[in-house]
């Protein structure tokens, strides 16, 4: 689109951080260099999700014609009445301290009610999360605020591997809560119905590996099980998808963090796998995760997970849903 607008943003987090003196904007950056430089040599993730939801956001501009400017507080000043987007971690409300109209996401505004003094800011126009449930959640505390935009998922970056399978089912671990219980009811158990099929597995726990390693070995993986309480996306759960590799799911469908807890509703839904239809594999509870297994490994031939990614979650499309509530303010 010609016509597109640039778009100014706002990233806080443990990659980048939002500092207008140079000073401090200066040691944050070494400071931040020689964090990814030490997670690198000791084999872990370098950014977080929260980081590769704000690069979804600024490549799907960039797709969409936008020139994303990063962290320029003097373009802002310079245009108090031009719309910005804060994104990243609580910190970045603290420290983007502007009167521009504001558009909150892809990041955490903090626990609803803290979240809630926010949205009754007169500029802060809207809250973004990326699913529906975690709207839900939101929504009595921010409300009319809160807007669903999900993190797209760049196809052109992640190629469907054509090599060898070696492994059956790659068990990724994102178990968060109760991990001694959960993990003999639900990792241990998996493993041993893996074990009893014949089949060969590889656990991977969640922020003990490299992207490079993930999808290395995602490569290898005939199927994918994806293991976590819930998410509010699960990127990397999309990427096995992106990857064409059928993920099965567990999904009870109930909200375990203790800290979220006293804000839900009582008909709240949490999902582990909010972004999902039965192209993309099937999810499984405790009670019927043997059948459920046999189920899915019988279905492999027939799963289309990566169209699945491509039908809903280009960036491009996604980003558009940010662009359209950024360019409302624009004056």
């Amino acid at each position: 689109m010609n016509d597109a607008p640039t778009v100014l943003m706002f990233y806080d987090g443990y990659e980048r951080k939002a500092r207008e003196n140079i000073l401090p904007r200066t040691y944050h950056a070494l400071r931040c260099t020689a964090r990814a430089a030490v997670r690198r040599m000791r084999g872990q993730q370098v950014n977080t999700g929260f980081y590769e939801a704000f690069l979804a956001v600024v490549k799907g501009l960039g797709q969409l014609g936008c020139k994303v400017r990063i962290n320029d507080y003097a373009a802002a000043r310079k245009n108090p009445d031009y719309p910005i987007g804060l994104a990243g971690y609580p910190e970045v409300i603290e420290q983007v301290r502007l009167t521009n109209p504001i558009i909150f996401g892809p990041g955490d505004p903090g626990y609803p009610d803290v979240a809630g003094r926010l949205a009754k800011s007169a500029n802060v126009k809207h809250i973004i999360q990326p699913s529906d449930w975690y709207v839900q959640f939101y929504e009595p505390f921010c409300p009319g605020k809160m807007l669903r935009c999900p993190v797209g998922i760049d196809l052109d970056a992640i190629a469907e591997p054509t090599g060898p399978k070696s492994i059956d089912v790659l068990i990724y671990d994102k178990i968060r809560w109760h991990r001694k219980s959960v993990g003999s009811a639900v990792r241990d158990r998996l493993i041993k119905a893996c074990e009893d099929r014949g089949l060969s597995y590889k656990v991977l726990r969640y922020g003990h590996h490299t992207q490079q390693s993930y999808f290395a070995t995602l490569a290898k993986s005939r199927s994918m099980a994806f293991l976590c309480e819930h998410e509010t996306q699960g990127l990397a759960c999309e990427e096995a998808l992106a990857m064409n590799v059928p993920v099965f799911a567990w999904d009870e469908g109930r909200l375990i963090d203790p800290l979220q807890q006293p804000f839900a509703s009582a008909d709240l839904r949490p999902s582990s796998v909010p972004y999902f239809d039965e192209r993309c594999g099937m999810v499984f509870t405790i009670n019927d995760m043997e059948d459920r297994l046999d189920l899915f490994l019988a279905g492999l031939p027939d799963y289309l997970p990566r169209s699945y990614v491509a039908e809903i979650l280009r960036p491009s499309e996604t980003a558009r849903v940010y662009l359209d509530a950024y360019s409302r303010y624009l004056p």
